[in-house]
């Protein structure tokens, strides 16, 4: 029953409302705001954002999770040098947030500390507010990773693309 609903909800959800609700313009001010960001800690960070998953994924039984631990490796979120990438993964058609960390950051930033990142997006998600909510969980990311790999003032090389990705 869980996995018809999905089917249906990936088949019917407002998906094909990805450029609207994410125009060139929001997506530069996300890149600008990932950039300032990460210029005050050690971190990258990226946002990929897919309309839906297809029927025969989910079909297959592939969820959010999964799904985010994919678009991770396919981005090569895990390629940077002191393993310090994270991903926001936002599943538009099943209102799903998923935050994953490489495991330079994740061995020093609990599970549970993304969640306030992930429940702000959603809920201004929920609104309406698509700038809003990815600008605020960008921000929440960005004080994470501040209090947990501050700046050392050594000059660094931006390892990952800062606009968002759209799926």
């Amino acid at each position: 029953m869980a996995r018809m609903r999905r089917l249906l909800t990936n088949l019917c959800e407002g998906w094909f409302r990805l450029h609207q609700r994410f125009p060139s313009s929001l997506l530069d001010e996300i890149a600008a705001a990932v950039a300032e960001g990460e210029r005050t800690h050690l971190g990258e960070v990226r946002l990929a954002v897919e309309s839906r998953l297809s029927p025969l994924a989910v079909l297959a039984g592939l969820d959010a999770p999964t799904r985010a631990r994919q678009v991770f490796g396919q981005l090569g979120i895990w390629d940077t040098e002191h393993n310090n990438g994270v991903l926001l993964y936002v599943l538009l058609a099943e209102h799903r947030i998923e935050i994953v960390a490489d495991r330079g950051i994740a061995r020093h930033v609990a599970p549970e500390e993304w969640v306030a990142a992930c429940t702000h997006m959603r809920d201004a998600y929920a609104r309406g507010q698509w700038r809003e909510g990815s600008l605020q969980g960008i921000a929440d990311v960005h004080a994470l990773l501040r209090r947990h790999f501050p700046d050392d003032g050594a000059r660094r090389v931006d390892e990952l693309p800062d606009r968002p990705v759209l799926l």
